[in-house]
């Protein structure tokens, strides 16, 4: 793509993508606006039939997952542990990817009357991934056979002892691995370094949705499952779609068809726990998209793991029956509560702290003994939210730490840990996330390096907040069909976000007026005569002070996302704006 135009506008860079002279032939074929074409081209689908399968997703277009590296050999060995009765364990993560990929491969097993339970660890207790001591708890049981779920790929010492106790181990994962890899029976990863999987970006869940298919397809002696199986296959993909959505992969090929049938049967599940669930979140009866999941139905089943043990959410997705799905769902609404108490709180004092610091660090490190360890990552990503820079975040508890860490684009993570790797006892993560422990001893030492690696490898364009606008219009051209195509691109995450439009010299038609709790909102009419005459209006959250510094101002400049608002029976089209600046 040809370099984006760019603005400096209050803090952002504004990046117009360039007009692609081919919008308007896509648009003639494809029997709509040249503006929807130019939108799919800023995400790299120029072929028609690329943007088909974009629009119209269906199952057929998933890959198949014979193509995953170490699933025949997984298979093999999983069927003859059901045939066998094994015990088999599922090891998993504690966050929602993790939690739903438990779900899938053990429903799919105790379908088959296999003997299997899962273990997954205490956040704070056992941290991330696997752990020496929970290998040892789950060979005393009389485990044959280990599957991780969204973790292993670099348990190597781990998954040695596993071996040594005499059992056989398949890991699933889709982390990043280290150049050396556990030696076990099989490991099932779309992105190893050998592999040729089409889709690196699958999420944990995914990985695991696949090796139940291959699995179930296996049983059923066929490429072609019965129905009973064809009818898990449909409600797994609700789970693929929760941990997919949650753990912010990209939303495009494959992830982007788990994420749409998984939402469709979302809404109409049978599934105790997540009926259970919904109905706690106050969407029962709602029709939900990705931001229902992300904001609201994920947090609730994070908060579990968070502030105690993510066991509990694991049970509400794997063998509750439904009292006890209803009975869990309400602890998990008073858990998440009590999560965004404690967020709160330690937010404010990381920003007091940053503020009080050193305004030229191009990172942020942070320590202090009285923060939550489970609540750390979310923090982390608020700094980086707000202050535009790489965030670490470490909740100190006697003589050691663990930390979160989240990034900006272009800063990788994994590999700025890796760089001050003396200082900490273990980390992990990928380019924008990332996990440490350390003692307290090293938190000074460890700030030191951190941030000088973050000056040596970041540069004011990372740091300063970037709007990736994908055209910039009139006001005319947002008609109601055109914003209900928009909406038709969606679910909307990473690798598919909601449109960002720019929309120059704009008048202000009505003056601004706060609105919503506190007047945080704010609200206005804009207008243009040229080429065609056109009003719009205008909702800033969290932009109330918009008010007084727009008292005065006739004409605006302004970036927002085009939505369709449906009140009272009516629809229109309203722009929920992202930045506002006055026209020079």
């Amino acid at each position: 793509m040809a370099r984006r135009m760019a603005w400096k506008q209050n803090g952002y860079r504004w990046e117009v993508a360039p007009a692609w002279d081919g919008a308007a032939d896509n648009a003639r074929q494809l029997k709509t606006s040249p503006l929807i074409a130019q939108i799919l081209h800023n995400r790299g689908l120029d072929e028609i039939e690329s943007v088909r399968r974009f629009l119209n997703p269906k199952l057929t277009d998933l890959h198949p997952p014979e193509l995953l590296g170490g699933i025949d050999v997984a298979v093999e060995r999983l069927t003859k542990a059901v045939r066998d009765g094994e015990k088999i364990c599922i090891y998993g993560d504690y966050d929602v990817d993790g939690m739903t990929a438990v779900a899938i491969l053990y429903r799919l097993l105790a379908m088959h009357g296999a003997e299997v339970d899962y273990y997954v660890p205490h956040r704070l207790e056992e941290g991330y991934g696997v752990n020496v001591e929970a290998i040892g708890k789950i060979a005393d049981d009389g485990v044959k056979l280990l599957v991780t779920v969204d973790c292993g790929v670099t348990a190597v010492e781990q998954l040695r002892r596993a071996g040594e106790l005499g059992m056989d181990v398949i890991v699933t994962d889709h982390h990043a691995p280290d150049p050396v890899l556990p030696d076990v029976l099989a490991i099932i990863h779309p992105a190893l370094p050998d592999g040729n999987y089409p889709n690196a970006d699958l999420a944990g869940a995914g990985v695991a949705f696949k090796l139940a298919w291959h699995l179930a397809c296996r049983m059923c002696g066929s490429d072609r499952v019965d129905e009973p199986m064809r009818n898990f296959l449909l409600e797994a993909t609700t789970l693929a779609a929760l941990g997919t959505i949650a753990d912010v992969v990209p939303l495009l090929d494959e992830n982007r068809v788990l994420a749409v049938y998984g939402l469709k049967g979302l809404a109409a599940t049978e599934h105790p726990g997540l009926r259970a669930l919904i109905t706690s979140a106050r969407l029962a009866g709602e029709r939900l998209d990705a931001f229902d999941v992300g904001f609201r139905l994920a947090p609730r089943l994070n908060a579990c793991g968070r502030m105690g043990h993510a066991r509990l959410a694991v049970e509400l997705l794997t063998r509750a029956e439904p009292d006890r799905c209803r009975e869990i769902a309400e602890y998990l609404e008073k858990q998440n509560a009590e999560r965004q108490k404690v967020e709160r709180q330690i937010t404010e004092e990381a920003v007091d702290m940053v503020r009080s610091g050193r305004d030229d660090d191009k990172a942020i490190v942070l320590a202090s003994p009285g923060w939550h360890a489970g609540v750390v990552g979310i923090v982390a990503s608020r700094m980086v939210d707000r202050f535009g820079k790489p965030a670490v975040i470490i909740a100190l508890d006697g003589e050691g730490g663990r930390g979160s860490a989240r990034s900006v684009d272009g800063f990788h993570m994994r590999d700025a840990l890796a760089a001050c790797g003396e200082h900490l006892i273990n980390f992990g993560g990928h380019a924008m996330a990332g996990g440490l422990s350390l003692s307290v001893d090293s938190v000074e030492k460890f700030k030191a390096d951190f941030n000088r690696y973050a000056a040596d490898n970041i540069s004011e364009e990372i740091t300063l907040p970037v709007l990736q606008i994908d055209a910039e219009i009139t006001i005319s051209e947002l008609s109601y069909q055109v914003v209900e195509q928009l909406e038709r691109m969606g679910p909307f995450g990473r690798g598919n976000p909601r449109s960002l439009m720019a929309i120059r010299s704009a008048r202000i038609m009505t003056p601004p007026q706060r609105m919503g709790r506190n007047g945080g909102t704010v609200s206005f009419i804009v207008g243009q005569d040229q080429p065609k005459p056109g009003r719009l209006r205008c909702v800033g959250f969290g932009m109330g002070e918009l008010v007084d510094k727009l008292a005065g101002v006739n004409t605006v400049d302004i970036v927002g996302e085009p939505v369709l608002n449906h009140f009272n029976g009516r629809s229109s089209v309203e722009m929920h704006l992202r930045d506002v600046a006055i026209s020079n």
